[in-house]
């Protein structure tokens, strides 16, 4: 990728003025006017290793006022598969981009040499930054060694409470409704919801019925295929291992034994004909374009990975046809952790790289976006256009809700709400700005007119106001010392990651093998992956990772200073 180029132009002054003008009457200065001297026009290219469909190149209505505000477009690149190939290629060429957001990448360019430390930048130019982080500013730290700042946490929210559930195990609303809203909480009721509802109808507008599918091309195997193990069976998400919770020891989450069950699970629904033969060879458009037919009854997923399917169904006139999500577990005795609370998780962010051409304007952007007036912004869009003030609160018209709820990826585009908040540290849901207001759109009286009248219906049927009621609590569990092991960056050895590289290529060739065996030959198979993890020096890399979790610990237990 080429670095970027600057571009001078003559500012509008009539045209930043009427912008500025968008957030009178809301109690927001319009303080982040790009005035310097002769004002510059900058472009600067940005990758991102997670993808963004409706990407609109800032030409939506809050891109362009973030262009006007800050003197800044961003040039997007969006990986559609991790990007991971990507970041390597920076890492060798050196050609990096001006900004950049690797996600668990990050180490390669770290090494590399590519990116700035933003501890300067942050302290003399980002006094919005300053006061988002607060008393976290520790956890921005890369490592115990090397104390920079590299990279603006962004996937994790400052002060974040979790309004609804996205995740878990779905199934079609009309299937629900038809069956009379059963009780689903361990995997044989779901099993048997799909199984009945597929022998009344096996067959779709001609096509035959797909009780549950799977996305397991690239990553997304970890999504739909692997990660569910742990959630099934009462563990947290720390990617792919296992954190013991009291001496911090790490190990490949596969080895639980109660994962082992799970799988079985999926390999008896295969066997008997309920899980689809094609979810370990079709490509993520398959598996959407299955979900938007409409044929699809389960899926085990998170809202973000099928929301594009979804909304199309919402755009058809086929909301009954989208998903509901549930905590199932192996057994009833087991708690689904989607919700324990790993406290504010660094790791994942956005940085700058020495290929920039002005970090301190980039800071600024960053600093803009943190602001109060950016963080409406970005989450409620423009005032009088996407969001009403009555009565002092802010308000999202009728009309405008239901291009949100039921035309979502074309209001996305067109508005560019939601879409760039991942370019900066932000704050969580739940959290009010200086006007008693929610900074974002994320709440429990927003989240419910958001819902689809069939959402409604299957929600009141059991009992529930958002999904979320559905699902253990934040306060059943203790908070995570170590945040979310997933979200910290990788050793960067070259050891450890030939290590790592064997046990994943192990991961995705055998359980996919286990899951499509026979029931006879599957204690074989998976218990010969485990050997084999363990020949390829697992237990090493364990070892390594167990010291990285340890050291997290101590270093976001340090003071500020």
């Amino acid at each position: 990728m080429a670095s970027s180029k600057v571009k001078i132009a003559l500012a509008s002054v009539l045209a930043f003025a009427m912008l500025a003008g968008c957030d009178r009457g809301n109690g927001h200065e319009a303080s982040f006017i790009n005035t310097d001297g002769a004002s510059s026009a900058l472009t600067l290219e940005f990758f991102s290793v997670d993808p963004s469909p409706n990407w609109n190149g800032m030409k939506d209505d809050v891109g362009k006022v973030i262009t006007a505000k800050t003197g800044i477009t961003l040039n997007g690149e969006f990986a559609v598969s991790g990007g991971q190939d990507k970041i390597s290629l920076m890492a060798a060429s050196r050609d990096f981009p001006d900004i950049v957001s690797p996600k668990g990448e990050l180490s390669k360019l770290v090494d590399a040499g590519a990116m700035v430390d933003l501890t300067d930048l942050i302290e003399q130019h980002a006094p919005n930054l300053k006061k988002l982080y607060g008393n976290f500013m520790n956890r921005l730290k890369y490592s115990n060694d090397d104390q920079a700042i590299y990279v603006l946490p962004t996937y994790y929210a400052v002060n974040q409470t979790y309004f609804d559930a996205g995740g878990g195990f779905g199934i079609q609303h009309r299937v629900l409704k038809e069956l009379g809203y059963p009780q689903v909480h361990t995997l044989q009721d779901y099993e048997h919801v799909l199984r009945a509802y597929r022998e009344k109808h096996p067959m779709m507008d001609g096509q035959p019925t797909i009780p549950l599918t799977l996305d397991a091309e690239g990553w997304r195997i970890m999504i739909t295929v692997t990660n569910p193990a742990f959630l099934a069976t009462g563990a947290p998400d720390d990617g792919e291992y296992y954190i013991h919770p009291e001496t911090y020891e790490a190990m490949l989450h596969y080895k639980r034994p109660e994962e082992k069950e799970y799988f079985r699970w999926l390999n008896h629904m295969y066997n008997e004909g309920l899980l689809d033969p094609e979810s370990f060879v079709q490509k993520s458009d398959q598996y959407k374009s299955k979900i938007a037919s409409g044929r699809v009854l389960g899926i085990i997923d998170q809202d973000w990975g099928y929301a594009e399917a979804e909304n199309e169904l919402k755009s058809a006139g086929k909301a009954e046809a989208a998903y509901s999500h549930f905590p199932v577990t192996l057994s009833e005795e087991m708690r689904d952790h989607s919700f324990q609370n790993p406290g504010f998780v660094s790791g994942w962010g956005v940085g700058i790289t020495t290929a920039n051409p002005d970090p301190v304007k980039t800071i600024k952007l960053f600093d803009y976006l943190a602001s109060e007036e950016g963080q409406i912004l970005i989450n409620w869009g423009i005032e009088g256009k996407h969001y009403e003030i009555r009565q002092g609160k802010r308000v999202i018209p009728a009309a405008i809700q239901d291009q949100k709820t039921n035309h979502a990826s074309m209001f996305q585009k067109e508005s560019g709400i939601g879409l760039y908040k991942n370019m900066s540290g932000r704050y969580g849901d739940g959290v009010k700005d200086s006007t008693d207001n929610y900074v974002t759109t994320n709440f429990p009286e927003q989240i419910e007119a958001g819902y689809t009248d069939s959402e409604k219906e299957t929600l009141q049927a059991y009992g529930a106001s958002t999904w979320k009621d559905l699902f253990p609590s934040e306060e059943q569990f203790p908070v995570k010392p170590w945040g979310a092991a997933y979200n910290m960056p990788a050793p960067s050895d070259s050891e450890y990651m030939v290590i790592y590289q064997k046990t994943q290529d192990i991961i995705r060739k055998r359980i996919p093998e286990a899951v499509l065996s026979s029931p006879e030959q599957f204690d074989v198979i998976f218990d010969g992956m485990l050997t084999e993890l363990n020949q390829a020096g697992a237990r090493k890399m364990e070892k390594q990772y167990t010291e990285l979790i340890r050291n997290r610990v101590r270093l976001w237990n340090e003071k500020p200073g």
